[in-house]
């Protein structure tokens, strides 16, 4: 299973995934295509000139790093509402005995957490 700073790595362009190569390639060639098309549907050429392509890589590595700090929060709530159900979060919040009841998480914790994106992986 991927967390939720894979995903910040994987959408960044700074996975270190070495697993299945064929899946990694396809799934980079995928984000290069979402990305160009975020990118051509800019319509201010100075923010298009500040996210272009500039190695020729396709990657867009700057738009994909500002993409993910303005919708890791919408990520976060996708991820732990639709885990709600499941065992991987737990279902009391913090050192009392509070439940979370039908929530997908504890009030004063709806912010996703920053210490996840920039852990180093090895």
């Amino acid at each position: 299973a991927r967390s939720f700073a894979d995903i910040g790595d994987i959408i960044r362009g700074k996975d270190l995934y070495v697993g299945n190569r064929k899946e990694k390639e396809n799934l980079e060639k995928n984000l290069r295509q979402i990305f160009k098309k975020i990118y051509d549907e800019l319509e201010n050429t100075d923010v298009q000139k500040h996210y272009q392509d500039d190695d020729g890589s396709g990657n867009f590595f700057k738009l994909r790093e500002d993409w993910w700090d303005a919708n890791r929060q919408e990520i976060w709530k996708a991820i732990t509402c639709g885990a709600a159900g499941g065992t991987y979060f737990r279902q009391t919040c913090g050192k009392n005995d509070r439940w979370t009841g039908d929530k997908c998480r504890c009030a004063a914790n709806i912010d996703p957490p920053t210490y996840f994106d920039y852990v180093p992986q090895y």
